[in-house]
């Protein structure tokens, strides 16, 4: 039998990246309804075409941003109505904002940073906690980043928004511990998405490209940047009945990277 037969997903930043991976990982593991959130409306039709459900999986599509909290709840009434509760919320929506150290960062990018990573996620749990509520219990997995365990001198906006999604899950995972609804995170490496490749992408020029690819694989023993699948599949780890005693942890996906 499927992993999660039956079972009833929301994953936000479905519209690409590690949000399509996590979404497709959890279509082919047999839930019964999924919910995907993304701002990017061509991303989340892109995400449905590549989802391989069954049929018997009931896929909808939410378009907005998860910095709206009108928007998210009336995502998680209309959620509600159609399922009558959900079993997992992945909080995968992020920006990596700009590269560089913190005290050269403008105000309105770090406030746009913390907006999306931290207050996207609490926004999500805050509106969704109660849907876990009514099927008993769930499993709430939120993305942080190796950057939120170690300090990354030179993605300071972005690092200090992981850290802060990494102690916002231990505290959660604490929170409703009584509730049956366990709280993790994930905090991938360096993964080959399209957020990974604009950081490259800023540099313009092929050379310099290729130096900086070089020297963020340079930071993973195992060599190589992760694949989106990869992470997916850590995420059902945490979602799925396998870590039923594991919560409040911060599982690094990273290839070897802060070992």
């Amino acid at each position: 039998m499927p992993t999660l037969a039956g079972k009833t997903a929301v994953v936000t930043g479905a519209g690409s990246g590690l949000g399509r991976a996590v979404a497709q990982k959890l279509a082919s593991e047999g839930t019964a309804g999924l919910v995907l959130i993304d701002r990017d409306k061509e991303g989340l039709a892109a995400t449905r075409e590549a989802i391989a459900a069954p049929r018997s999986c009931d896929v909808q599509s939410r378009c907005l941003d998860v910095t709206d909290s009108a928007a998210l709840a009336e995502a998680a009434r209309k959620a509600d109505a159609a399922f009558g509760g959900v079993d997992i919320v992945v909080c995968a929506a992020g920006i990596i904002g700009p590269f560089g150290k913190i005290v050269d960062c403008s105000e309105e990018d770090w406030l746009k940073v913390f907006a999306v990573n931290v207050h996207g996620t609490f926004l999500t749990v805050k509106h969704f906690i109660p849907l876990l509520r009514k099927r008993g219990g769930g499993s709430i997995v939120n993305f942080s980043s190796t950057a939120g365990l170690v300090g990354d001198p030179l993605l300071g906006p972005y690092s200090a928004s992981k850290g802060a999604v990494t102690l916002m899950t231990r505290s959660l995972a604490r929170n409703h511990a009584a509730e049956n609804i366990r709280v993790n995170c994930v905090c991938p490496g360096s993964i080959d998405t399209p957020m990974l490749q604009s950081v490259f992408e800023d540099l313009g020029d092929p050379a310099a490209r290729a130096q900086r690819e070089q020297e963020f694989i340079a930071f993973h023993p195992l060599g190589r940047f992760g694949k989106p699948a990869e992470v997916a599949d850590a995420v059902l780890y945490l979602a799925g009945p396998a870590s039923s005693f594991v919560t409040g942890v911060s599982l690094p996906v990273d290839g070897g990277s802060i070992a």
